[in-house]
């Protein structure tokens, strides 16, 4: 067997043998069109999962990291392609982090998995897929010129999206029991509503909600609240903006203890939220309350529109609130979580059964209420333009005729 030919066969990373040591995942791909090298990472730190390339939000990744890192400890060097450096490029698998590389073209992806203590367990180049071979990749090792043919199907993923949890208020359907649409314009001088348009919803059982101030003749749409009740469930986070240190806790007690600076105020204005002087907050487009069995209250504040594509939208920059940077697809949603023990009546103390359950679902109620405020507090949301509009529907949306007979 020629001498190029040595090592195929074996594994990439003989040391890499229990993918539950993998800690951090760092992906580096190439944008052609920036001529910019594009990093990603989410990380095990203190017991927590975080994205660091963006501002440290909560990730949902170690299963996914997990899956990973299986893929790669199992990755043989199937064929070996060449050895010679001018064939990176067509190949694919040019270092896109490579600053000496003169190639916008040819850059291969980059993943890198640390464990706990930063040591690298796999680093590898993944390039173009082999032509007329289904699953396999050229891959190179960074520091090397040879490339291998692999069996690389891991599904390595930067998008945002993919690595966080998906179901943001932790919601299920049969759960939502109260729901309150506040449709308002703010009088920006003021800082009032003068016309709140209030409507609550609130379910009788399976099939049928009640509406306040429902006229005569009609009745409460159960398909279009249903409807309403999956797009609050499904709401589509598309990025996230860290918020000031001083806005990160209860808004109302921040105003009062005067840790909210004018520079703060500005950047909440400009998303298009409002504080008032009582140490509330309005929102030029709304709010929605939503109430569950398990007394978690929130409310929902529906901001400004954000601009623009990619990374001006995930993690934000200066075109984010230029309309000519790109397509207004998305906006920005103030998000809070409170505990309401109006969900969960008191059951008479005689009965020490209920009494005791009741108790428990209270404390259950309260500490995810409170974990969850804790999360939201830290953030702006952004959402997709498409879960707004399946939200924001004015009242006459959610009602109709009454059927006769």
């Amino acid at each position: 067997m020629p001498d190029a030919f040595f090592d195929v066969g074996e594994t990439f990373f003989p040391g890499f043998t229990d993918p539950e040591s993998a800690a951090t995942l760092e992906v580096v791909e190439f944008d052609e069109e920036q001529a910019a090298a594009m990093p990603f990472q989410v990380t095990n730190r203190n017991g927590l999962w975080l994205i660091p390339s963006h501002n440290d939000y909560p990730a949902d990744g170690r299963e996914r990291l997990s899956n990973i890192s299986a893929d790669i400890i199992s990755l043989v060097k199937e064929d070996f392609r060449s050895d010679n450096f001018a064939d990176h490029e067509a190949l694919g698998v040019i270092d896109p982090a490579d600053l000496t590389a003169t190639s916008l073209v040819g850059r291969g992806t980059r993943v890198t998995v640390k464990d706990m203590n930063e040591e690298v367990l796999a680093d590898l180049i993944v390039g173009n897929r082999v032509e007329n071979r289904p699953g396999l990749r050229f891959v190179r090792i960074p520091d090397q010129k040879r490339v291998y043919t692999a069996r690389f199907e891991a599904e390595i993923t930067t998008a945002f999206e993919d690595w966080i949890e998906q179901n943001l208020l932790e919601v299920e359907r049969g759960q939502v029991t109260h729901i309150v649409l506040n449709q308002y314009q703010v009088d920006e001088t003021t800082r009032t509503v003068p016309a709140p348009q209030e409507f609550t919803l609130d379910k009788i059982d399976d099939v049928t909600w009640s509406g306040t101030g429902v006229p005569r003749g009609q009745e409460v749409d159960f398909a279009q609240v249903n409807r309403l009740v999956g797009a609050i469930i499904g709401i589509k986070i598309s990025g996230v903006r860290p918020k000031p240190e001083g806005m990160t806790g209860n808004l109302r007690d921040a105003a009062m203890a005067g840790r909210i600076s004018q520079l703060d105020i500005r950047g909440l204005v400009s998303k298009g939220f409002y504080p008032t002087a009582d140490g509330g907050l309005l929102s030029n487009e709304g709010e929605l309350l939503v109430r569950t069995t398990e007394g978690v209250l929130y409310t929902l504040r529906f901001g400004e529109i954000v601009y623009g594509r990619g990374e001006a939208v995930v993690l934000g920059d200066e075109t984010s609130d230029d309309v000519d940077s790109g397509p207004g697809e998305n906006r920005y949603v103030f998000i809070e979580a409170s505990f309401d023990q109006t969900a969960l009546p008191e059951p008479s103390s005689s009965d020490a059964d209920a009494h005791a359950s009741w108790e428990r679902r209270v404390e259950e109620g309260t500490e995810k209420a409170e974990r969850l405020a804790t999360r939201f507090a830290n953030w702006y949301y952004v959402v997709a333009a498409d879960s707004y509009d399946r939200i924001h529907h004015p009242k006459e949306h959610f009602l109709k005729e009454i059927e006769e007979g």
